[in-house]
Order: C-alpha cells, then sequence, then structure tokens
C-alpha cells in the first residue's frame, strides 16, 4: 500500500484495516541513501556525474514526499471515492511538479555536459582563472586587496575639494552652471 505497512492478516478492501502511519524503514533509508549518495555526486567535477546527483536528489525527494503524504488511499474524486478513504491530492501534486522539474533539470545538465563534449572531449569543470588566481593568492598568503580606506590620509576637509562627482552631466567644455529652474547662466 504505497509505503506503509500493512499488518499482518489484514483486509485491504477496508478502509482502514491493517494501515499503519508509520513509515517502513526500507522507505527511510531509501530516502537517506538517494540523498547521501546524490549530494556526494553533485560534488563532483564531471557533468554526468553531477547529472545523476540531480536525478538522485530528485527521487529522494518524490520518495520523501510520498512517505510523508500519510497513508495510502483511494483516488481523490469527490462522488466516487469517500471522504474517509481519499489520499491526499496535494502530495500528488507536488510529487508531479517535483517530476516535472528534475525533468527539467535533467535536460539541462545533459545538454551541458553534451555541449562540453563537443567542446572539449570531456565533460568536466575546469577552474576558471579567477579561481586559480585566489587559490595562488592564498598559497602566497597574500592579501587579496589593498583597503586605503582604512589608512589616515587626511582629514575629510583636505580631501573633499579633489573629489569630484562622477555621476555630473556637465562635460570639461560645458563650465556653464544651471539654475534650479532649469535655464542656464550665461
Amino acid at each position: 500500500m504505497s509505503g506503509y505497512l500493512l499488518a499482518a492478516g489484514g483486509d485491504p478492501a477496508t478502509p482502514d484495516a491493517g494501515l499503519s502511519m508509520t513509515p517502513s524503514l526500507a522507505l527511510v533509508l531509501a530516502i537517506g541513501v538517494l540523498f547521501t549518495t546524490g549530494v556526494y555526486l553533485l560534488l563532483e567535477r564531471s557533468l554526468t556525474r553531477v547529472l545523476i546527483g540531480f536525478i538522485l536528489i530528485g527521487n529522494g525527494a518524490n520518495l520523501l514526499l510520498l512517505v510523508a503524504g500519510g497513508r495510502a488511499g483511494g483516488a481523490p474524486i469527490v462522488g466516487i471515492t469517500p471522504v474517509e478513504q481519499m489520499s491526499d491530492p496535494l502530495v500528488q501534486a507536488m510529487v508531479l511538479t517535483a517530476i516535472v522539474i528534475t525533468l527539467g533539470l535533467t535536460a539541462f545538465v545533459l545538454s551541458m555536459a553534451y555541449r562540453s563534449w563537443q567542446l572539449h572531449g570531456h565533460d568536466e569543470v575546469q577552474d576558471d582563472l579567477e579561481d586559480r588566481r585566489i587559490a595562488r593568492i592564498a598559497a602566497a598568503n597574500q592579501p587579496s586587496y589593498e583597503d586605503t580606506d582604512t589608512e589616515e590620509s587626511g582629514s575629510l576637509d583636505t580631501e573633499a575639494p579633489t573629489v569630484r562627482d562622477e555621476t555630473s552631466t556637465l562635460g570639461r567644455d560645458d563650465r556653464r552652471r544651471r539654475h534650479p529652474d532649469g535655464g542656464r547662466d550665461e
């Protein structure tokens, strides 16, 4: 009955006979293994392994939603199934949405892996130039920037006249001042 234990001797034809709200230990372990393996594969450099990790996490999320959704029941159609025997339709909608999202993400990562294979002959993600620069700086134990704001280079009164407004609309050749009413001073 959709992941829940059916007690021995229970009659599946009766609505609540033998159904337990306790999820199967096998399902809980399967969810844990799917999430753990998926996260491990997401941390790899190969896009194929990242793709498999996304798929495993998506399947683990679907199982988690089904287990958290409660006991199994009939189709949630009013008039056909009694209300007491209906399953929760929200869980079914969430699982369907998760399947669609996983499918879209799978198609995207698969296309990235294929394009990487076409261009480079492999599907591994390489470090970019910025990562290499940061690694060199970290190895040399140097600061990555020079902080000039903390140095005492002078007071605000002496620095303020030398600062120019970079957002000004007046150019260097246009030395005329604008009046507050929009006119120009000749």
